[in-house]
């Protein structure tokens, strides 16, 4: 749903926009081949928790979503850019449990790669795409419209579609989608009876072994860094997991391994192929014994993805102060409250209940040397084309 409000007079309507709103083709941006999204207007919705009761709006978002300075706290509640229940109300307001926290903002996604979203099969009951690699899955994190399901809906008008299993972002390779919720459930009744074979492909570090490895180490999963480490068999940290390797190829300096994880955890096939001695040869993540401090070097939408994001709607009725006001500069609208705005080129943001936090992405950030090759399960089998990468 779309709500529309004339903030001045003078000014442009800002429509605000909520899950509801299709992702269209006029929302992209090509350059440099880059695929970024127009900044655009959105609103987060929260419900006051126990502990925020009794705080005033203002200090609320001061202490709890640190990303913007207290002015700016101040001046969104004063123009109606925070309103509690649909209404707005004044900066010395006191939040109670469970009101509906409203925070519109001018909204920026990470820019990916600038890759079509190739379909590989469509059926009626069926969608297989080649996913590309910095392409997030669904919506998540900050992401919305760059999205493998918001291009999809954007450039194929296909919508509904439910992605039947996970691939990372940096990840490329086949995504499976069904086309309807009895046919994705279907899916998951296969996968969680271990029903389903899943084979990947990834370029490693060095000569890796000529016959099959099986790798079977605990994975442990920290959110806090955003990084698994594998721990021996027997070890009371993390879950039980195996994956089997088979090298395809080998130029002596890299090799490409047929991967099959028997278990799903998180970056498994990464993890476990670091602890082979053959880690992914271009995975700055694994490729380390030593972790990496991602506040500084880790990518913007890897950190993302831990934070979640709230359902919208929106409710303005009453004018606010000029300087809310909207202006247009080239491909980018320009909104004098956003503080991602100054340098117009879209950035990144980490995305907290209600709030955007500024962080740099690298836009020359490249995919993981690492692609879903094969699905298969009782009476079916979906495969995805080789990457240029794997031809060594």
């Amino acid at each position: 749903m779309m709500k529309r409000k004339r903030e001045d007079k003078d000014s442009m309507d800002i429509i605000w926009q909520t899950p509801a709103n299709p992702p269209l083709p006029q929302d992209y941006i090509f350059r440099n081949g880059i695929r970024y999204v127009r900044p655009y207007y959105f609103e987060f919705i929260a419900h006051v928790k126990n502990r925020w009761a009794g705080k005033t709006i203002v200090d609320l978002f001061a202490e709890e979503f640190k990303g913007r300075p207290y002015d700016y706290y101040v001046s969104a509640v004063k123009c109606g850019r925070i309103q509690v229940d649909g209404e707005m109300v004044p900066v010395s307001y006191v939040v109670k449990s469970s009101q509906k926290i409203s925070h519109f903002v001018h909204r920026h996604e990470p820019p990916v790669m600038a890759c079509e979203v190739p379909i590989l099969l469509k059926e009626p009951d069926v969608l297989t795409v080649c996913k590309p690699a910095s392409v997030p899955v669904h919506p998540c994190g900050q992401y919305r419209k760059n999205t493998v399901v918001g291009i999809l809906q954007a450039e194929h008008g296909l919508a509904p579609v439910f992605p039947i299993h996970r691939l990372d972002r940096l990840v490329s390779g086949l995504l499976i989608m069904a086309r309807n919720a009895s046919k994705a459930d279907s899916f998951r009744q296969e996968i969680e009876a271990g029903l389903v074979k899943k084979q990947y492909i990834a370029k490693v570090v060095g000569k890796f072994p000529e016959s099959e490895l099986i790798v079977d180490a605990n994975i442990d999963y920290n959110a806090r860094e955003g990084r698994s480490t594998a721990e021996v068999r027997d070890s009371a940290k993390g879950k039980v997991a195996s994956t089997k390797f088979t090298r395809i190829s080998c130029n002596g300096t890299h090799s490409i391994v047929l991967c099959e994880p028997v278990t799903g955890r998180t970056h498994q096939i990464r993890v476990h192929l670091q602890y082979s001695g053959h880690p992914i040869a271009n995975d700055m993540l694994y490729i380390s014994e030593q972790p990496v401090d991602r506040s500084i070097n880790g990518s913007a939408a890897d950190r993302s993805a831990r934070i979640s994001n709230a359902s919208l709607t929106s409710n303005f009725g009453e004018k606010v102060p000029n300087e809310c006001q909207e202006n247009s500069n080239e491909d980018f609208d320009f909104d004098s409250m956003c503080t991602n705005c100054p340098n117009l080129a879209p950035k990144g943001f980490v995305i907290s209940g209600l709030d955007e936090v500024a962080i740099r992405y690298d836009g020359d950030e490249e995919g993981l040397w690492l692609h879903c090759m094969r699905y298969s399960g009782p009476g079916w089998t979906y495969e995805c084309p080789y990457p240029d990468w794997a031809k060594l």
